[in-house]
């Protein structure tokens, strides 16, 4: 009996220090940062998971396909939201590229194609007319991508992406912003994998908040 007694309480006490290791694995500031005031999520309803990224980062080329799979994984009630850093020069390019993409329906064909061009062809996609002689292959014609690419909507939302990326207050990409608040970061990470487990904790922190 007094052997069972024993085994049992190691147990407890074992699983008591593995929750509470679980409870303060990730801390603010260390493997995180804390927003001083919150973004704008695009539906205030869910728990939104933005992914500031650049086409030509080799770092945000090695993690999309892992941040995809991920994002496919995520519950109903979290919003994925890829976001373009608009930092200028190139990136401001790449910006409108996806964007023009997304506004003609072709984002998820050729979202990965775009990573793929510029990081395994050495195709940098540098300006319009590059951008209409790799897209024809997605029968995207030139007058359609010319006339997205200088749409409103395009430019409103190079507008919006540009003050998203301020208020997230990052330097650099790839980072994760859990629903506006809190900015994960590679370096602070560690990894592109504890990236995403760190978004997890944090999901299920801004959960229990909305729940409670």
């Amino acid at each position: 009996m007094r052997a069972l007694f024993s085994v049992a309480l190691i147990w407890l006490l074992g699983s008591f220090a593995l929750a509470q290791a679980q409870q303060v694995q990730y801390q603010a500031g260390v493997h995180y940062v804390v927003l001083p005031t919150p973004a704008a999520t695009a539906d205030p309803d869910k728990i939104e998971v933005a992914e500031l990224f650049w086409y030509g980062c080799p770092h945000c080329y090695t993690l999309n396909p892992l941040v995809t799979e991920w994002s496919k994984t995520l519950p109903d009630d979290v919003n994925f939201r890829p976001v373009p850093a608009m930092f200028g020069g190139a990136w401001n390019t790449h910006g409108q590229l996806f964007y023009t993409l997304d506004s003609l329906g072709k984002l998820e064909e050729t979202h990965d194609a775009v990573f793929n061009a510029i990081h395994k062809q050495n195709n940098r996609l540098a300006d319009e007319d590059a951008m209409v002689d790799f897209l024809e292959d997605y029968g995207i014609t030139e007058d359609e991508f010319r006339k997205a690419w200088s749409s409103f909507g395009v430019k409103s939302r190079i507008d919006q992406a540009t003050r998203l990326a301020r208020s997230y207050r990052a330097t650099g990409v790839p980072c994760l912003i859990i629903n506006g608040k809190y900015r994960i970061e590679g370096q602070m990470a560690g990894s592109y994998e504890n990236m995403l487990k760190i978004a997890e904790y944090l999901i299920e922190q801004e959960r229990q908040a909305t729940q409670g």
